[in-house]
């Protein structure tokens, strides 16, 4: 089931089942109306699954993957009924989304592969890159890591100052310069801090800016560089945030990222508001990126680490 079922506990699948209700209302409802009286799973019943799919932000590139690998099946056994539709889709849906290597994993209260794991956090302006931030720094802390903020989006002081409150609200120390200084001596200052004081975990913000892709590269570029000069193995995370309520849009970006740096995972957030939580499958499938935390609330508490089996069988999940 995964390698963080054992941390999956009720409040985090409750919070899960409510933050994908607006998807699942979409999803599910449209799975269960084209299977209704069916006794065996036609070509009708495929095309409805396939617009609700779609309709739930899947893309129809990944809709079209998932269809094809339904229709080989179905072809072996043609009197398949409706539930028996509903496990093939779960195991085909939960087979795309992929898990993060096995050198690479780590839950809020187990231990990371390096120390300080140094995680550099990219992402557009406004699809809560720095609450996101926030909300680990307190996950990491309540976990009893310790845990250190770098503010090297130095330019907007609006993200500085946001990164600010965060760190005096989860008691969390930053490292931060003054607006327009140059992110990668903050970042540099930030990884030095973080050895002297043997810090567990680093978080370290950057500027969301995608319309000049040269120059984002080139900035990130220098920060890898002079982290790296402390720690050469570093950053042993580069972690996208994306606004999952975008849809496509949010794949656009991820295509954009993961094209000028290696992006290694993704927080998906803004997933509670939406009928578009299908988008988690898209990005995973097209990407080949696999989502580590997905933000299903406001609250603190409701960021949560992704496991693809209890994502599907909320999506699933039928209602009392």
């Amino acid at each position: 089931m995964g390698f963080f079922n054992k941390i999956f506990g009720k409040q985090e699948k409750e919070s899960l089942d409510e933050g994908l209700k607006k998807t699942k209302e979409g999803f599910f409802a449209k799975i269960t109306k084209a299977v209704a009286g069916k006794s065996t799973i036609d070509d009708e019943v495929l095309d409805d699954v396939e617009e609700a799919l779609v309709s739930a932000d899947v893309g129809i590139d990944t809709t079209i993957r998932i269809i094809e690998r339904i229709e080989k099946r179905v072809a072996k056994e043609k009197y398949m009924n409706a539930e028996e539709l509903h496990v093939m889709l779960r195991e085909e849906i939960e087979d795309l989304l992929i898990d993060a290597p096995a050198s690479n994993t780590y839950s809020f209260d187990t231990d990371f592969p390096a120390k300080p794991f140094i995680i550099l956090v990219v992402g557009v302006n406004g699809v809560g890159k720095t609450t996101t931030i926030g909300k680990l720094a307190h996950h990491f802390k309540s976990a009893g890591k310790s845990v250190l903020l770098g503010a090297a989006d130095t330019f907007r002081a609006a993200a500085v100052d946001q990164l600010t409150i965060w760190s005096e609200r989860t008691g969390v120390p930053i490292i931060k310069q003054k607006m327009g200084s140059d992110p990668a001596a903050v970042a540099f200052d930030t990884v030095q801090s973080a050895v002297a004081k043997n810090a567990d975990v680093v978080l370290i913000d950057t500027a969301g800016r995608l319309h000049n892709k040269a120059h984002l590269m080139e900035e990130l570029g220098k920060i890898k560089r002079v982290i790296q000069k402390t720690i050469p193995d570093a950053p042993h995370e580069v972690l996208l945030v994306l606004d999952g309520s975008t849809g496509q849009n949010a794949l656009l970006q991820a295509q954009q990222f993961a094209a000028t740096t290696n992006v290694s995972a993704l927080a998906i957030t803004k997933l509670d508001g939406t009928a578009k939580g299908g988008v988690v499958l898209a990005i995973t499938d097209q990407l080949k990126i696999p989502v580590k935390f997905i933000g299903v609330g406001e609250k603190m508490e409701d960021l949560l680490i992704f496991d693809k089996h209890e994502f599907v069988d909320s999506l699933f999940k039928k209602e009392n």
